[in-house]
């Protein structure tokens, strides 16, 4: 971590959020047997994965992970690691932050064609900025701030380091 950035998470306070948060989806899906966690690409990816291994340690619940890709600038063009008919499944979109709602608003298209029993939308940051009609259902860490400043995730290689708001 670099000691010019306004730091709002660290790596410890990450790892007890992204816990929390586990341990809420696991409360919440109790009497599931499978999850499918659809990790936004790239920092929704590595968090899915952290919180994939909690609640896989958890709890009896197992957890099917697709990593989803999209220009956040232009997200027209959407793809998915792989083709699952999401009928009847509990999905949950996962990324690092929400600014505006537009990423997990158009991370939602590709489920449209389908009939999934519930999605829900889990983050580790949420502005309270949002342009589109979406909240996260799981939030580490719920922050105002003004509209000209954005929050980073820090990820190096599969280790979440740090948030940050510029």
């Amino acid at each position: 971590m670099s000691g010019n950035k306004n730091y709002i998470l660290d790596a410890a306070v990450i790892e007890k959020k992204l816990s929390r948060l586990a341990l809420e989806v696991i409360e919440n899906n109790i009497d599931e047997k499978e999850l499918i966690f659809v990790g936004i690409a790239d920092n929704g990816t590595v968090l899915a994965k952290h919180i994939k291994k909690i609640i896989e340690k958890e709890s009896g619940i197992k957890i099917r992970l697709v990593n989803l890709t999209m220009n956040k600038k232009k997200p027209e063009a959407i793809g998915l690691s792989e083709k699952i008919n999401f009928d009847e499944k509990i999905i949950i979109i996962i990324d690092d932050v929400a600014n505006s709602g537009k990423t997990l608003l158009y991370a939602l298209k590709p489920f449209l064609d389908y009939h999934p029993k519930k999605v829900q939308t889990l983050v580790l940051v949420e502005r309270s900025h949002t342009l589109f009609p979406i909240s996260a259902d799981y939030k580490g860490l719920q922050l105002s701030t003004t509209l000209q400043e954005h929050i980073y995730v820090e990820v190096e290689g599969e280790k979440i380091t740090g948030a940050y708001l510029d």
